[in-house]
């Protein structure tokens, strides 16, 4: 077994590598880049090595500074995590030609299913059948238009090279592939250095299912059933379960028979998933093989009792699979959701410091997190936070625990995608199982969108404001200390509200415009605090805020902000209302300009595309107008909050 293993990556992955390092008495060590030297992974690793500036290719995605690293460390091996060189032929072949064990399969297989077309055909040589489609070399917009025809919408365009959605286009309309083909390349290069092209028909209503393999250098290949990845967003998982309720028993063992052909056709070792579409009617296709860990590995493990990791690591170390295909079982059922830093109703990514994190506990709960209170998400990687996993006897036990785990986690600081995990969790068609890649599309608007706080919440943000030394920007807060009567407080969050809290023998009475409740302190902890309303006891998670407080109650986060004091620097003037602008929701590249200074523009017209945190966001006008200012071209690197273009409306004619 090894000694010690350097890990070639970041956040939640690298901290759940380094957990199975030491259970196995092996010493981890990582390398980190600028952005990353007070990331969580490199506290909790036994050395760390700087490994570039915050941008992925200067760093994460420097295979040779990786190599160098491990030698460096005394490292005989490199786990790759995910993402990132997990799938590098480059980084396999240079850990064998530097004596350094690669923790993935041989690069031979990785190049095998490095592509999605060379996949597809040696799927289809295996016997396994695959999407109707065009993955040929001739790569030519002429050709890819013919094959477009030819298939017929709906298309399913994608990057040979990728996963996770980036590269990837669905069109419904062949006037569409144009500018399809152009933003899937152009997507891809960015994202893999390959904007080689697969056009495919697209299933309708599909299930995204997979099939976790494992083999060993002796020619032993098993698989440990499925997982269910059907509920995504932009292609991306947002909801993983195992075992899928789409299977019956005679699917499930065509699908594993299917899975386990395709590895042995590859010369497969170590871990990989078998990804498959499967059509309402119960009919699947291979779709690709990831030749790594995958993120949603935890609820294997939850199902079947195996170490993935521990086994990976094995594996590698040369030893065989410790069992037969017959001993694997399944039992009870699991389901983990990722927990992101973007906003739940457009998806766009957000970034900031994580002011506390609290996450759920109890039984049958697991949580893999990349970091902790204080630290920050930011703009450079996948805004993953967290890894939600919930495990039950069967389904319907593992989904009311996972609505408990949801109300119960606790994220202030970045806008997060919580509302959007509880909704789907309470969803009905979830409750049934009745899920497909096109659950978010079809069921639009799942997310309410956001009211005023609870009364609750306020009393809380009140009781926080009145018992804390010295108080924020108000010192009226004081005044009961010194034998006042009601102390008046106000409070900004979506609509201003008005309280007034009066102290009494024991606690206060806080009253806002139509009620009153009786309040009593039971604890106040550094960001927990717990108040009797009446004769209900509840209880909050804060942080401060420099405008007020950060409350969290019920799974659910508030912002209440307190109304700075009045002064001549913060009269407001008048705003023109001739011309509307349109900002950058976070720091990003300018990839493409759609419009030009002086031109007319529709209502859902593309104006200009914008790349942040490794996808393209497409800015559209709002209503029809004449463009005014565009203050930067393409290439130009952005701020958040950055104006990127000023439309004038059209006069509207009677």
């Amino acid at each position: 077994m090894f000694k010690r293993i350097l890990i070639a990556n970041r956040g939640e992955i690298a901290a759940r590598i380094i957990r199975a390092c030491r259970e196995l008495g092996i010493s981890p060590v990582v390398v980190y880049s600028e952005a990353d030297a007070k990331a969580l992974h490199v506290r909790m690793a036994d050395e760390a090595v700087l490994i570039g500036p915050p941008a992925a290719t200067q760093s994460y995605l420097r295979a040779e500074a990786i190599v160098e690293a491990a030698l460096q460390l005394n490292a005989q091996a490199i786990h790759p995590g995910y993402g990132f060189l997990s799938e590098s032929v480059k980084l396999a072949e240079q850990c064998a030609a530097a004596g350094v064990t690669f923790i993935g399969p041989p690069p031979a297989a990785i190049a095998a299913m490095g592509g999605k077309a060379e996949a597809r055909a040696l799927a289809q040589a295996a016997g396994v059948p695959v999407v109707p489609g065009y993955d040929g070399d001739d790569q030519s917009d002429e050709r890819l238009l013919a094959e477009a025809r030819r298939i017929g919408p709906p298309l399913l365009i994608k990057a040979s090279a990728g996963g996770g959605g980036k590269g990837m286009r669905s069109v419904g309309d062949l006037a569409d592939v144009p500018a399809a083909l152009e933003g899937a390349r152009r997507e891809a290069r960015a994202a893999f250095g390959d904007d080689r092209l697969i056009i495919e028909r697209l299933v309708l209503r599909p299930r995204h299912v997979e099939i976790q393999v494992l083999a060993d250098r002796y020619g032993n290949v098993v698989h440990l059933g499925e997982r269910d990845c059907s509920i995504q967003r932009r292609h991306q998982k947002v909801v993983e379960e195992a075992p899928s309720p789409a299977l019956t028993p005679a699917l499930r063992e065509a699908m594993g028979r299917a899975a386990v052909s395709v590895a042995r056709a590859a010369g497969y070792v170590n871990a990989g998933t078998v990804e498959f579409i499967l059509t309402p009617d119960g009919e699947f296709y291979f779709l690709e093989m990831n030749t790594r860990l995958q993120v949603e590995h935890p609820v294997t493990e939850l199902v079947c009792g195996y170490d993935l990791v521990h086994l990976q690591i094995a594996i590698a170390a040369g030893e065989p699979l410790p069992f037969h295909q017959e001993e694997i079982t399944a039992r009870g059922h699991a389901i983990e959701v990722r927990l992101y830093a973007e906003d739940p109703r457009a998806f766009l990514p957000a970034a900031g410091k994580v002011l506390l994190f609290v996450p759920p506990q109890g039984p049958g709960v697991r949580v893999d997190a990349g970091l902790s209170s204080g630290d920050e998400v930011t703009v450079h990687y996948d805004p993953m936070i967290a890894k939600i996993i919930v495990a039950g006897a069967n389904r319907q036990q593992a989904v009311t625990r996972l609505r408990r785990a949801l109300r119960e986690m606790v994220v202030l600081g970045p806008t997060t995608n919580l509302p959007l995990l509880q909704a789907i969790a309470e969803h009905p068609a979830f409750t049934d199982g009745a899920t497909h890649t096109g659950f978010l599309a079809e069921h639009e608007g799942i997310v309410p969108p956001p009211g005023p706080p609870p009364r609750e919440v306020l009393i809380a943000a009140a009781i926080l404001s009145v018992t804390t030394d010295p108080p924020p920007r108000d010192p009226l807060a004081t005044v009961w200390r010194l034998g006042g009567d009601a102390i008046p407080l106000t409070f900004n969050a979506r609509g201003e509200h008005r309280l007034r809290v009066i102290p009494q023998t024991e606690g206060w009475r806080v009253a806002g415009d139509k009620w009153s409740v009786s309040v009593k302190l039971i604890h106040r902890g550094d960001y927990e605090l717990a108040l009797m309303l009446d004769n209900q006891c509840c209880q909050f998670f804060f942080a401060r805020a420099d405008d007020g407080w950060l409350i969290a109650w019920r799974g659910e986060s508030h912002h209440l902000r307190r109304p700075a004091p009045l002064t001549a620097d913060s009269v407001t003037h008048a705003v023109d209302q001739h011309a509307a602008s349109f900002n950058a929701p976070m720091p990003g590249t300018i990839v493409r300009l759609h419009v030009a200074v002086g031109e007319q523009v529709r209502e859902g017209q593309p104006l200009l595309v914008l790349e942040a945190m490794k996808m393209e966001h497409t800015v559209v006008a709002p209503y029809p107008g004449v463009v005014r200012r565009l203050p930067y071209s393409t290439g130009a690197s952005v701020a958040a909050g950055a104006q990127l273009v000023e439309i004038e409306p059209l006069a509207v004619t009677e």
